[in-house]
């Protein structure tokens, strides 16, 4: 029994961490935000950091520079993710009757989240002529998801919430009349809240079932009358939060060689996290109460979030035409395993991750129907860093493909208004993960149909 509850103690925390990095309702993919910048919602992200936009301050500080008076912004984007899972699994993968997964599909796990961010920029005048600033607050990770208690997928995930604020002050200057350089200082704070259910029964069964030729047989023993815990009638949950705070960097440059062309390059870093939290356990049975290993504790973990590089292009056909492109690259691939830690420094083992980078590509256009309205539009393709083999309800992701509209309102020289509409279409993502005892004594397969709807509006002073 040992050796089962400390398992059970170190995977808790393991999935705390986890469930940070992939707790659920992004509006890229992976759990990156990138709702920065309402205008460039309305684009699909073309052209997201060579336009005259605030946001430049955290994609790339640059391009500060195309703003020649003090800019206040405010953006705010509502992320509504809606899906369905239709699948289900079975207590240690055992074909005996009655071991199939109880519960429903967990209804609709995404509610709408709102994301805003705030950023304003000052050119500088006199001695720093030439030199522009900027600080920023917003979110560049975070999402939610929150399953039905009891539904069939609980042994992997009920609650999931990650929440990012960053605030990231920056800097920029031209060395010449075409060329723009700038670099910025990130403080991130991160938040997370994980919760899942425990199946006790199965849990305390299985370190009962006797060894035969060296290998424990849980499918032979675990629906045996001769125990007294039985799988799925002893459920019981915990919950983990952790906090921590990080410091990165970004690094910007972009390039004008006349009013029609733009060309834009950004790096933001990884940044390093130690998050330090509690673990909470719920209905822990009697037998297993006073064990301190099922007491409320702390613990620790590393992780990093990861890197992402953009190149953004835009080109003016007229006055008023212009087309857009980005493309970028999150490497995920930082996030190969998790290594979890007691409040002592004891390593008790490490989760594996196993994301791939990412790309995302798309293009847009914008047009001005006069000197008050100009309307927008564009289409991405987001690649996901997830796969059949390594997705988890808690991030039920896979590629997708992004449609957007949008549109300003110059309402006078000083003020402008900003609103887009982006509907993503994700394609269905599966789940197929098997049993890793003592940790995971359950399978779960099946099937996600999801989309998303996002709608932002933001507001622009200039002054």
């Amino acid at each position: 029994m040992k050796t089962t509850n400390r398992s059970f103690r170190a995977t808790a925390l393991a999935l705390a961490v986890l469930g940070t990095l992939a707790a659920g309702q992004a509006g890229a993919s992976g759990f990156q935000l990138r709702e920065q910048s309402v205008k460039n919602l309305g684009k699909a992200n073309a052209g997201s950091i060579v336009g005259k936009d605030a946001s430049n301050v955290s994609l790339n500080p640059a391009a500060m520079t195309n703003l020649d008076k003090n800019t206040f912004q405010a953006d705010i984007t509502v992320i509504d993710l809606s899906a369905d899972f239709t699948g289900g699994g079975s207590i240690l993968g055992s074909p005996a009757p009655g071991a199939a997964l109880t519960g429903g599909n967990g209804g609709d796990p995404g509610d709408p989240t709102v994301v805003p961010n705030m950023a304003v920029v000052f050119p500088l005048k006199g001695a720093f002529e030439g030199m522009t600033v900027g600080a920023s607050i917003g979110a560049p990770f975070g999402l939610k998801t929150e399953y039905e208690p009891g539904w069939v997928g609980r042994y992997r995930s009920l609650t999931s919430d990650l929440k990012t604020v960053d605030l990231t002050l920056s800097a920029a200057i031209k060395p010449t009349e075409s060329l723009s350089v700038g670099v910025g200082l990130i403080y991130e704070r991160a938040e997370a809240t994980l919760s899942k259910a425990i199946d006790f029964g199965t849990a305390i069964c299985a370190a009962q079932a006797p060894l035969m030729s060296g290998v424990r047989r849980y499918d032979l023993t675990c629906f045996n009358q001769q125990f007294a815990f039985k799988p799925q009638q002893m459920d019981g949950s915990f919950e983990v939060s952790g906090d921590d705070t990080g410091i990165g960097y970004i690094l910007g440059l972009q390039y004008k060689p006349n009013e029609r062309f733009a060309f834009g390059f950004s790096y933001r870093s990884e940044i390093d996290h130690e998050l330090e939290g509690t673990l909470d356990f719920q209905n822990v049975p009697a037998v297993l109460g006073a064990d301190p290993r099922f007491q409320d504790s702390d613990g620790g973990a590393k992780l990093t979030t990861p890197a992402v590089w953009t190149v953004s292009m835009s080109y003016a056909f007229t006055s008023q035409f212009r087309v857009m492109a980005d493309a970028q690259e999150t490497d995920w691939s930082s996030l190969r395993d998790v290594t979890i830690t007691r409040t002592n420094g004891t390593v008790v083992g490490a989760e594996p991750f196993h994301w791939k980078d990412s790309n995302f590509v798309s293009v847009g256009a914008e047009y001005d129907i006069s000197d008050a309205i100009t309307v927008r539009a564009g289409v991405g393709l987001d690649d996901s860093p997830t796969s059949k083999a390594t997705r988890t309800p808690r991030l039920p992701d896979n590629d997708r493909m992004l449609y957007s509209i949008g549109a300003s309102w110059n309402v006078s020289e000083n003020l402008s208004v900003d609103a887009a509409f982006q509907r993503i279409n994700i394609d269905d993502p599966t789940i197929n993960l098997g049993v890793h005892p003592p940790s995971d004594l359950s399978t779960l397969h099946g099937t996600f149909t999801g989309s998303a709807n996002l709608y932002g509006v933001s507001m622009q002073y200039r002054f």
